[in-house]
């Protein structure tokens, strides 16, 4: 299959874009710029929040809409809303609580604020560390129901993970999206907050077909944008459940995957 005829790329960030100490390398931002050189547009997307994505837009000059919370709000690089799509208010606390009925803890993303049940559980300091901002402390879910982008649920026991994110796939079928963004994240946003959406967002935004786009990621959820686009590559630290979705497989995100790909797979053919 050859990729010429690629007018825009779609990204995943945190294992694909990024290293997994979160460094946007040298390489990357260079297969970046050479994409524009190309006349390919490129963008983000991610499970992150908008200002956990804020420290991409200089270094690779996104002028692009940034989808955060796995599409469930696209934002300016000024920050500025376009469009958000929020988890329905009656499913906020039984989202909840399956997660407590698997032994995961619950993470709330409202508007700009992040809550959790507790600073010092798991993944919160790397967290905090990865989007450069601290989140507020919630002992319940009162207050915290509207508005609602993102619903997390956190813990080590992967397998706890996997068979929660099953079960809201049984009891909410399609009234969320529910897709692992970690091994030990399970996302839970409105039904059309995920990275298909996104891809055909950008389609429509740009007028361009889903036989232009090519994107790349190493998660499920990414699994969601390979669908749209004529190119799919999957990262080499990606499961074999995702390089089996994915047209093409690069190298792992800790050695370049993501500037092979583009000098690989897109660039050439451009």
């Amino acid at each position: 299959m050859k990729s010429s005829g690629i007018r825009l790329v779609l990204a995943d960030v945190d294992g694909t874009l990024v290293t997994n100490d979160k460094v946007l390398t040298d390489r990357a931002v260079a297969a970046v710029r050479k994409l524009g050189e190309a006349g390919i547009l490129f963008a983000v997307t991610s499970g992150r929040p908008p200002k956990g994505m804020s420290m991409l837009i200089q270094p690779l000059d996104l002028t692009t809409p940034i989808a955060a919370f796995n599409g469930g709000l696209l934002v300016n690089r000024d920050m500025s809303v376009i469009e958000q799509r929020v988890l329905p208010e009656d499913l906020v606390r039984p989202v909840s609580e399956l997660f407590g009925s698997f032994g995961l803890d619950t993470w709330v993303y409202q508007g700009a604020d992040w809550y959790v049940p507790d600073p010092k559980g798991s993944h919160v300091a790397r967290e905090s560390a990865t989007v450069e901002f601290e989140p507020k402390v919630m002992t319940s879910l009162d207050g915290l129901t509207t508005d609602i982008a993102k619903l997390v649920g956190v813990s080590d026991d992967l397998d706890a993970v996997a068979r929660a994110s099953a079960a809201a796939h049984d009891k909410f079928g399609d009234h969320v999206t529910a897709s692992r963004s970690q091994p030990y994240y399970l996302d839970v946003t409105h039904p059309d907050a995920n990275k298909g959406a996104v891809a055909k967002y950008l389609s429509q935004r740009y007028s361009i077909p889903p036989e232009a786009i090519a994107t790349i990621g190493d998660m499920p959820n990414d699994v969601l944008m390979f669908a749209h686009s004529r190119l799919s590559i999957a990262m080499g630290n990606a499961s074999p459940e995702v390089q089996r979705a994915a047209r093409r497989v690069t190298t792992s995100n800790s050695d370049e995957g993501f500037a092979n790909a583009m000098e690989r797979f897109v660039l050439p053919a451009a």
